[in-house]
């Protein structure tokens, strides 16, 4: 019972993380957070592969006496759990793809700003003396 306790809050930080990959790449916010976020999802991804793209927990539950030693049954119904690795490959595709293409462009954020700099230096520049004069003459 603690394992899949343990398992499953693995698994919800994991997924929230996944989730907030994929709001901050729809919504162009790539940011500290999403390297975060994406730091988590890489390690649990390199962790179940190197497995054998088994769960890391199977050998500790099998060692508990789980007749089975899966240890997806978190809570979720078993055909989602069985097929979580099938459902996730697009998923972190998608991710992928979206902050791929959120970093060839200016960040939202970061445009703003540029955008408001740019703005205040024209201002300041059109009013400057030597600026004034350019145009009067």
């Amino acid at each position: 019972m603690v394992l899949k306790a343990a398992h499953t809050v693995i698994w919800a930080t994991v997924e929230a993380a996944v989730l907030y990959l994929l709001w901050s790449g729809v919504t162009r916010r790539t940011d500290r957070r999403a390297v975060v976020a994406a730091a988590v999802v890489a390690v649990e991804s390199a962790t179940f592969l190197a497995n054998g793209a088994r769960c890391p927990l199977t050998l500790l539950a099998e060692s508990l006496g789980s007749e089975h030693g899966s240890v997806t049954d978190v809570y979720l119904p078993r055909w989602f759990a069985h097929n979580l690795p099938a459902i996730h490959v697009p998923v972190l595709v998608a991710i992928v793809w979206l902050h791929a293409r959120n970093l060839r462009r200016v960040p939202h954020t970061q445009g703003a700003v540029a955008s408001s700099r740019t703005a205040v230096m024209s201002a300041t520049v059109s009013s400057s003396p030597a600026a004034t004069a350019t145009t009067r003459s």
